[in-house]
């Protein structure tokens, strides 16, 4: 059962150590999700996390450890208590999961990896499954929005962009689920958007548990080019 969530992108850039000179510049974001993860952690000490990346489906169980030595800097993270030695690829949604579980104090998370092209009807499935699990969870969903907005995009920039992440935005900040499912696969790949997926498995969840939910948007931005949105939702009991 999910008991509330939150949402955050997963840049390298939200661990401080990584990014010594432009600390000052990314902590804007990174205190928005640091907010979120205590926001969620005050409705539960286990979490779920949901993210996209190529190695899924793929669940990442709390015995693990990682590091973010692959990003330039030996920064380790576990999932839980008791991991074991840390796994040298562990994908990077995982790493930033771990990361704010050990920042805002979590007792553990499990991390469910989806393909990045997973279709919406099979993201609202996985949700809606998340939705159905006994046990009272947090689920925290990670995912970047457009790489492709017009200033400082890291790729190729598009015009769509803050459109496409505008009506992310505002679904976030609205827990409009629907708004979340309607979101164009496609154009979700031809922007690079990282999120989408995992956006929509968290609707199927908050469509399937049935209750209202509301919103609070904690952070929305492109300030690197890529779209960048925190945000949390609580069910209305």
């Amino acid at each position: 059962m999910i008991v509330g969530a939150a949402v955050l992108p997963h840049p390298p850039l939200l661990v401080p150590e990584l990014v010594a000179g432009a600390a000052g510049r990314t902590e804007p974001v990174r205190a928005a999700c640091l907010d979120a993860g205590r926001r969620l952690l005050g409705r539960a000490a286990r979490w779920v996390a949901v993210a996209a990346d190529p190695s899924g489906p793929r669940t990442v169980d709390p015995a693990t450890a990682g590091t973010f030595a692959g990003f330039g800097v030996d920064v380790p993270v576990t999932l839980g208590p008791g991991a074991a030695e840390p796994d040298v690829e562990l994908p990077l949604p995982a790493l930033v999961a771990g990361w704010l579980r050990g920042r805002v104090g979590a007792e553990s998370v499990r991390v469910e990896l989806v393909p990045p092209d997973l279709p919406a009807d099979e993201c609202r499935r996985v949700g809606a499954d998340l939705a159905a699990g006994p046990e009272p969870v947090g689920l925290l969903v990670l995912g970047d929005g457009s790489a492709r907005h017009p200033d400082r995009a890291p790729g190729r920039p598009d015009p769509r962009a803050p459109e496409y992440d505008g009506r992310v935005r505002d679904a976030l900040a609205t827990a409009d689920a629907s708004a979340l499912l309607a979101l164009d696969v496609a154009v979700a790949a031809e922007l690079v958007v990282g999120g989408r997926a995992a956006w929509q498995v968290l609707a199927g969840a908050a469509l399937a548990d049935g209750r209202r939910w509301r919103a609070e948007l904690l952070y929305s931005d492109a300030p690197f080019g890529v779209g960048y949105h925190v945000a949390v939702w609580d069910p209305v009991d």
